[in-house]
């Protein structure tokens, strides 16, 4: 059987209809959100969402630009929406020290939250939580984004906190910069544990908490706190990077993994129509590793880390809780000697995108070097639903 290299997430799922037999198989159990996401990729560039037609003037060579799908999941729309947030927050975010941090837990802790996918959603101001106790008693607003990642560079559930947050901040009173905040590691990491398994504890008291199977065993929340405090003896991970004044570096920590597939398409190596081959770094060896999976068992993983509708990748605290940053931004734009126009906005289009990434212009006509000209718009159907169309688009096959 040949081995296909060079990749997409799509085309696995489209080839032999690879993803319409998985949808089919575990329809029961597949969320609205992922069949959502997956008919927009499979149908992300195809004539069914419109397209634009360039034609040059001279000799009337053609272009055919299909619509994209904008899901964040798609790895070309997501790509685009990545580029276009690091150009829009390269203008925003305040030049100053930035410390990435990334909050961890315990493995045997990750399907709770699997298992109540609703507490995704306090994880993020949990870690924003545990800066603020940090620097209560210095009384300084600092600035913070966090992002939530479901998923490890193997593609398993792996749930923790990526956060960014400025070692300078403004005084009560916002008339002061306040400079040289040190978070203690130590400190951090004892102040997340206990309000991750406070969390679990109250949950567990409300009635709110479904335990996985492994848990069936716990009846009672005696019983629930003992495997609690046996988790908390254990070892848990908060990794304190060096901070850092390269602002590109600051804002491109977190905006690369915001809007994009759990894997890069240039780490799949090899696929067979059985199986799929990719590349990952093991944290444990800092060694590159393949691993092999079936094509159900890739889908599997990858579908899994879809978010659900409306689920914020990434949220901001502090000076730049939205609330405040109206408010708070401009004085600390001053303090940083940033000039900053707040209603600037950037958008990076799929020509610009295909120009960095490729070093070509493609609405520029390869006969006649003159810029190709728009001739056709050709709109999405109107009031298209793509679950609707989802088997036709699913067995369409690759193009």
């Amino acid at each position: 059987m040949d081995v296909v290299t060079g990749l997409s997430i799509k085309y696995i799922l489209l080839d032999r209809q690879n993803w319409w037999r998985f949808s089919k198989k575990f329809s029961n159990n597949i969320r609205f959100a992922i069949m959502k996401n997956i008919a927009k990729i499979l149908a992300c560039c195809n004539k069914v969402l419109g397209f634009h037609k360039y034609t040059c003037s001279k000799c009337g060579y053609e272009v055919i630009v299909p619509h994209s799908c904008k899901s964040r999941f798609c790895s070309i729309c997501g790509k685009k929406a990545t580029d276009n947030w690091i150009a829009q927050n390269m203008l925003i975010l305040p030049k100053t020290t930035w410390q990435h941090i990334t909050f961890t837990m315990p493995s045997q802790i990750w399907n709770l939250f699997w298992m109540n996918r609703n507490l995704f959603n306090v994880l993020p101001a949990i870690a924003a939580n545990v800066i603020k106790k940090v620097v209560k008693k210095k009384k300084v607003t600092l600035g913070m984004f966090a992002a939530l990642h479901t998923f490890g560079r193997d593609l398993k559930r792996n749930v923790h906190i990526h956060l960014s947050v400025t070692t300078s901040g403004l005084s009560q009173d916002n008339s002061k910069w306040i400079t040289g905040i040190y978070f203690h590691h130590q400190a951090v990491k004892n102040i997340w544990k206990f309000f991750i398994i406070s969390l679990l504890r109250k949950q567990y008291n409300l009635s709110k908490l479904k335990l996985p199977k492994n848990l069936n065993h716990i009846k009672n929340y005696i019983t629930f706190n003992s495997w609690l405090n046996m988790l908390y003896k254990k070892k848990w991970v908060v990794n304190l990077a060096r901070t850092s004044d390269n602002h590109k570096y600051n804002v491109e920590y977190l905006g690369k993994y915001l809007k994009r597939p759990p894997i890069g398409e240039n780490r799949i190596k090899k696929y067979d129509g059985k199986s799929v081959s990719f590349e990952f770094l093991d944290h444990y060896t800092n060694e590159k590793k393949m691993m092999t999976l079936s094509v159900e068992e890739f889908i599997a993983r990858i579908i899994s880390h879809i978010p659900d509708k409306h689920f914020k990748c990434i949220r901001y605290y502090g000076f730049l809780a939205n609330r405040v940053r109206s408010k708070l931004l401009p004085i600390v734009y001053k303090f940083v000697n940033m000039v900053v126009d707040q209603g600037r906005k950037i958008y990076i289009t799929w020509r610009d995108l295909i120009n960095s990434s490729f070093g070509y212009d493609p609405l520029t006509c390869p006969n006649c070097h003159i810029e190709l000209q728009l001739t056709e718009f050709v709109p999405p159907a109107k009031n298209i639903d793509l679950i609707a169309m989802h088997e036709q688009i699913a067995c369409a096959g690759v193009n």
